[in-house]
């Protein structure tokens, strides 16, 4: 008789404690290899395809796809066992062999064996949708029993009782159902696992006749608003803060709470820089764009200046120089705005900033970044001139202590060896915490930048 295998949702490291359901990969009944990816969530920090450790029948998935599971939370059991397929015999919930514990444990991570090839199974056209009920009060989750077993009638639900503590529910989605509806979750019995509470629990004390319970309010207790509230106008749209946008947002405000950060910036003459760019990809070879150029600027900048490559250990109350630049760069995606990094910078050409940055950019839209892809940076250097603008304050990425902002280089009036000339003109601007460098040394830094922009040449003299 198979085993009946539960595999949860993986430690997905850099810290990540939950992760939300964007597909699922495959579908009860399908057969799953040792390491086949069966479902891509969506962290804080990426898009991420979950491996499976077992190889087998998928006999039950948990969670509807926008779903938001902790790390630990069940993803989907799988019948483990030569003899068992597809068109085995369905066996109620919980029929699961009991020497199951005592079978490999899934490592933490995103596999068990990452040598192993991985096959990919798509939900084939015609199954379920994901997280749907079946036509009756029957459970939603099933287990699978060995061929050779007869079929199993699920037992009568007991009559439902009243628990005290927390609920157990699926997802926030299925609470938020019951809400809507006034029904009572402490009323309902779960069919899921140790009482889980599926939304098909609550789809089906819906279609009771008798009303469900309601929580009923203490006597004298408003109705209204919780004070503080912010009026929503009608039909106005609300969008949860979560995932990328999720990760953004808190970022961002950690950084204005804890970082007295400042602003400097400087209009340069970029005319040098991109005829220097033209001859160096009319010599043929790789192409060499200005991001890379101005990256490289960066990492010399940053030589002359470390206090900028630094962070602040509140709790030590010290400043870290940091050894080596690993340099993020601001990449717009779909999914938001991600900063992926380059590690150690200062080490590379221009032409290997190069294709790092095109590597780096075609994976974070594609959604594949990796979470490490997008931790660890020392500093950032930020093109919002692709956006059309000339300027901006950047706000710095938390814990980092300096990002150079960079807008449009176009042409514009400039005075050039004494004379008005059109030339073309970029700014540039520093935002720093003050904490590791007062405003001689961000000018200092940012003033190095300028010239190289204008005078390539001046570059050359720190290589």
């Amino acid at each position: 008789m198979p085993q009946v295998m539960e595999f949860k949702l993986p430690d997905l490291g850099e810290g990540l404690t939950e992760a939300e359901i964007v597909r699922w990969l495959v579908a009860v009944g399908d057969v799953v290899a040792i390491d086949q990816p069966v479902v891509e969530v969506e962290t804080a920090k990426a898009m991420v395809e979950v491996p499976c450790p077992y190889g087998g029948v998928v006999t039950a998935r948990f969670g509807e796809e926008g779903t938001e599971l902790p790390v630990g939370a069940p993803l989907i059991t799988v019948a483990v066992g030569a003899q068992c397929g597809p068109d085995d015999v369905v066996a109620p919930e919980g029929a699961a062999d009991a020497d199951s514990a005592n079978a490999p444990r899934p490592l933490i991570g995103y596999g068990s064996d990452p040598s192993r090839p991985a096959r990919r199974r798509r939900v084939r056209p015609g199954s379920a949708a994901p997280g749907a009920a079946p036509a009756g009060p029957a459970p939603a989750v099933v287990a699978v029993a060995a061929v050779s077993a007869p079929a199993v009638t699920a037992p009568a639900a007991a009559a439902p009782a009243v628990v005290a503590g927390p609920v157990p529910v699926i997802s926030p989605l299925v609470r938020k159902l019951a809400r809507d509806h006034g029904v009572d979750l402490r009323a309902l019995r779960g069919s899921g696992p140790e009482g889980l509470i599926l939304r098909a629990d609550v789809e089906t004390a819906l279609r009771e006749p008798a009303p469900a319970p309601v929580v009923v309010a203490p006597a004298g207790a408003s109705t209204a608003a919780p004070a503080g509230a912010p009026a929503v106008p009608g039909g106005a749209t609300r969008i949860p803060l979560k995932g990328v946008r999720g990760a953004v947002a808190d970022k961002l405000s950690r950084s204005r709470r804890e970082i007295p950060d400042a602003t400097c910036w400087v209009d340069a003459d970029a005319t040098e820089l991109m005829a220097t760019r033209a001859a160096m990809n009319a010599a043929g070879g790789p192409k060499i764009s200005v991001l890379a150029l101005l990256a490289r600027i960066c990492t010399a900048a940053l030589a002359r200046h470390p206090e900028l490559n630094s962070t602040v250990d509140l709790a030590a109350n010290e400043i870290v120089r940091l050894p080596a630049v690993h340099l993020g760069f601001a990449a717009q995606t779909e999914r938001g705005l991600m900063v992926p990094v380059v590690r150690d910078a200062q080490a590379r050409s221009a032409e290997s900033l190069s294709a790092e940055f095109a590597r780096l950019t075609e994976l974070a839209r594609a959604g594949k970044l990796a979470p490490a892809d997008l931790t660890g940076g020392t500093f950032t250097l930020n093109n919002y001139g692709v956006f059309g603008v000339d300027g901006s304050t950047p706000i710095i990425n938390h814990p980092e202590a300096a990002m150079l902002g960079v807008g449009r280089i176009i042409p514009k009036p400039w005075v050039y060896q004494g004379e008005l000339a059109v030339r073309q003109v970029v700014q540039l601007s520093l935002t720093f915490d003050h904490r590791v460098c007062d405003g001689g040394t961000a000018g200092g830094f940012l003033r190095y930048v300028a010239d190289c922009v204008e005078s390539p040449s001046v570059l050359l003299r720190s290589l």
